[in-house]
């Protein structure tokens, strides 16, 4: 029988760590590929583009690549090599993601470490709620989430608000993000007038000019490619648009090995490689030094089944690969990290953690779906947010070097302890002991007595009990609720106008 003690009042789970909050990777990226062979790769890449082509179906798009140089042929646009070398060149190898509060922005660029959540999911999980359609009182506890953790740097579309019109929903995950967090923000590409709206909202919230919107990096947005070698309309429109206005495009081919990309891990990089450029070549042409991120989630495919896996050995090269990429033409990247298990379980700490490992081996800039994702994207899980955060956490101890003055190598120490004892009670030990050591948010590091006498309690339950005490004690951050105030105006005029169409 499992014996239980009364709960007392916990301590709040959070570490304030301000140092966390723009990392740098601690360790030299490793390599997949000599040289010689990513030099050949990225020459594969610009001859898919130039002999293959990409499918891109917004004419706007395909008249400003004809513009620019491009050989149209009704959807089939052909590149060539000095229309990419141009982008390459043009497109900016270092810029700073602005955030509403000042301390909260990052730079973007090779060295830096950026965690974004679990992105996309159609659902939300937890034990308390059970799985269920993504709501947006649901996104906002993960906004809740997100802006309690240092560690992570910006906030995402955890899950999708399916209970708000989507020619709605951008005035309602807008506001939410305003006023539950003050860390950079997304914009979702579903169309002119819903992220030329979602622009105005953000310079309304900010007290911005036109202008000084316009100066600074304010919010991203993802764009896929439909691998293979197609570009659809509301991603290229997305690109043209964020392009204009001088804010980010993170474009991402997904690229999944032995289905949407050759069952090679080169052939694979090859393509998103060359579906990345494609799309940044589109950013460049509408408006030179535009931000951008190039990169891709790539992994692989279940021979048996076709459903996608993740962190399995050819996720991780494919990362540590692109990488390679991308550092061969000199601009910042994304990684992703993310699970197929159906549940918080051994398996999705595994895939989670063996990628989350590849984006460190590979020195990915930004590294998304690094908390929450759950069943290959389908569900974002607040357990395994929490859990995930452990390890994020874990990395972000790794980026601080450790100490290594006089005191450090521990001279004194060694010569007070005598054979055979311990170091408990030394100077070093009692002046240090209480930041020496990274404070686990959800391990127990009890013995088994203690552990079953305190309830036996998994790291599932844990987590769950942490979540529930993070929402409970939230407090938003300061102008949250000012800057939402500022544009509610703006949505009641614009929800009575009838909101924004998406552009399918």
């Amino acid at each position: 029988m499992v014996r239980r003690r009364a709960k007392r009042a916990q301590p709040s789970p959070i570490q304030s760590k301000p140092e966390w909050r723009q990392l740098r990777h601690p360790f030299k990226p490793q390599e997949a590929f000599s040289d010689d062979r990513i030099a050949a790769m990225h020459d594969l890449a610009l001859r898919v583009l130039e002999e293959l082509g990409i499918k891109v179906l917004l004419d706007e798009a395909r008249k400003v690549y004809a513009k620019g140089g491009a050989r149209v042929v009704d959807e089939m646009v052909y590149f060539g090599r000095d229309m990419v070398d141009a982008a390459i060149a043009s497109a900016p190898a270092s810029f700073r993601m602005e955030a509403p509060t000042a301390a909260r922005g990052y730079q973007v660029e090779d060295g830096a470490l950026i965690f974004g959540p679990g992105g996309g999911c159609p659902n939300v999980t937890d034990r308390i709620n059970g799985r269920r359609p993504g709501s947006i009182a649901a996104l906002e506890d993960a906004i809740r989430l997100c802006q309690s953790f240092d560690v992570i740097h910006k906030v995402g579309p955890c899950c999708e608000a399916q209970d708000v019109p989507v020619h709605l929903r951008h005035y309602a995950t807008m506001r939410a993000q305003l006023a539950l967090s003050d860390k950079s923000l997304f914009v979702m590409g579903r169309g002119r007038q819903q992220v030329t709206e979602s622009f105005e909202m953000i310079r309304l919230a900010l007290n911005h000019s036109d202008e000084e919107f316009r100066r600074g990096v304010w919010c991203s947005t993802v764009v896929n490619t439909n691998s293979p070698r197609l570009l659809d309309r509301p991603m290229a429109q997305a690109l043209i648009d964020f392009a204009r206005y001088g804010q980010l495009s993170v474009i991402t081919p997904f690229c999944l090995a032995g289905a949407m990309a050759p069952v090679t891990v080169a052939g694979a990089l090859i393509l998103q490689h060359a579906e990345a450029l494609s799309a940044l070549v589109l950013t460049q042409l509408v408006n030179p030094g535009a931000p951008a991120v190039i990169g891709g989630f790539g992994s692989n495919v279940d021979m048996k089944s076709g459903a996608p896996a993740f962190g399995t050995p050819a996720q991780i090269q494919m990362s540590i690969g692109t990488g390679q990429l991308c550092r061969h033409v000199g601009l910042p990247w994304r990684g992703a990290a993310g699970a197929a298990s159906n549940a918080p379980d051994m398996q999705a700490a595994g895939e989670t953690h063996h990628a989350l490992w590849g984006n460190l081996m590979a020195n990915a800039g930004m590294v998304f779906h690094a908390a929450g994702w759950l069943e290959g994207g389908i569900s974002f899980g607040f357990e395994k947010f929490i859990n995930d955060i452990e390890a994020l956490q874990t990395i972000a101890q790794l980026c601080t070097r450790p100490d290594s003055d006089e005191d450090a190598l521990g001279w004194e120490a060694l010569t007070e302890v005598d054979p055979g004892g311990h170091f408990f009670a030394t100077d070093q030990t009692m002046n240090r002991y209480e930041e020496a050591f990274y404070k686990p948010l959800v391990a127990d590091l009890n013995n088994y007595g203690n552990w079953e006498m305190n309830g036996a309690v998994s790291a599932e339950n844990r987590a769950t009990e942490i979540w529930q005490q993070v929402l409970s004690e939230f407090t938003p951050p300061e102008g949250g609720q000012d800057r939402a105030g500022r544009i509610e105006d703006f949505v009641a005029q614009h929800t009575q106008a009838g909101g924004a169409p998406i552009l399918d």
